[in-house]
């Protein structure tokens, strides 16, 4: 080999050692220096999002808490309504009311199944009477129909249609009513009222989804040209749908938490205002139609499982979005992948 030839040759080599050390050295502060991230982490359209999320939360836990309060208050009225029957005895010509009240109050309790039997006494009906009639009624002077309240056995309930037939004949102008029709119509409306609640907060939870899709592609558009670049020299869709996907999370997380809170707050609210009103008529009524407004503990560990949800769906459309969003810019240029 000639002296040209080796002197040629190493300076190839020194060349080749100084471009294999060069980028390396050159490496070195650029991976010091901060990246900025691929989704802003505050613009105008993540703060509106952020709202969006909290009031689909708000509204979807207000919803769980309605029906977790429907569905208490019915439980309570069957178990109530199923414990008792009635036998009322209408006035007549000719018939000792206080001794027809004994002869049905004695067959009653004679059957099994049956706890224990009440007459409704004059003093009784006559304030279930007084806020349609007022007071000072002499319950003799109008055809006001006595009652005996029946107390059964949950567990082991009497044959009312037995009873029906051997009180029927001692006293002609009673009527059992075993509540049956009530209690049927009150689970019915019970179950058509979750059935609608349930249908209700499932569109509310596809409108977030819907919401975060659109947020997503609008998040993709803005940095189209970052993700295009990463997608093309090699990062992984995973890769790129993470930083989505944990950008979304903390998005989602903090609507659904503060949309989740506040539901809460409008829930304690009710029930404190309910205790300060239990001494009035109309609190009354609505403590017996909806109890004390409170949704106890189940109702609660709704809403914390909803702003869960909440969170855990929005980072998973955003995740699936972007996954499709980079799939179809491959299908577009299959000659970059």
């Amino acid at each position: 080999m000639t002296e040209a030839a080796t002197d040629a040759r190493a300076h190839d080599e020194d060349f080749e050692d100084e471009f294999e050390d060069g980028p390396q050295q050159q490496q070195a502060p650029r991976l010091q220096r901060k990246t900025a991230p691929i989704v802003p982490s505050q613009n105008i359209a993540g703060r509106a999002l952020v709202l969006v999320i909290a009031i689909m939360t708000f509204l979807s836990c207000l919803t769980l808490g309605a029906v977790t309060l429907v569905r208490d208050t019915a439980s309570v009225w069957e178990n109530q309504i199923s414990r008792e029957a009635t036998i009322q005895i209408k006035p007549a010509d000719g018939l000792d009311m206080e001794a027809a009240l004994e002869t049905a109050a004695r067959i009653a309790g004679e059957f099994a199944g049956v706890s224990s039997t009440k007459i409704v006494d004059r003093a009784a009906t006559a304030r279930l009477l007084e806020p349609w009639l007022g007071s000072g009624l002499n319950i003799d002077e109008l055809p006001v129909p006595r009652l005996v309240i029946v107390t059964i056995d949950q567990t082991s309930p009497p044959d009312f249609g037995a009873m029906r037939q051997a009180i029927t004949p001692k006293v002609p102008t009673a009527t059992l009513d075993d509540h049956r029709t009530w209690v049927d119509r009150l689970v019915a409306m019970a179950r058509t009222t979750v059935t609608i609640g349930t249908g209700v907060l499932v569109l509310m939870l596809a409108a977030t989804v819907l919401s975060v899709v659109f947020a997503t592609r609008g998040a993709m558009a803005g940095n189209g040209h970052i993700i295009e670049v990463l997608h093309f020299v090699g990062a992984e869709a995973n890769f790129i749908a993470s930083e989505f996907r944990r950008h979304f999370l903390l998005t989602g997380m903090k609507g659904a938490a503060a949309g989740g809170v506040a539901a809460v707050f409008v829930f304690i609210i009710f029930s404190w205002w309910s205790s300060l009103n239990l001494a009035t008529p109309e609190a009354d009524q609505a403590t017996a139609l909806f109890g004390n407004f409170a949704i106890g503990v189940n109702g609660y560990l709704g809403v914390a499982v909803i702003v869960a949800v909440i969170g855990a769906l929005t980072a998973a459309t955003s995740h699936f979005t972007v996954v499709n969003y980079l799939g179809d810019i491959d299908v577009q240029h299959p000659e970059r992948m």
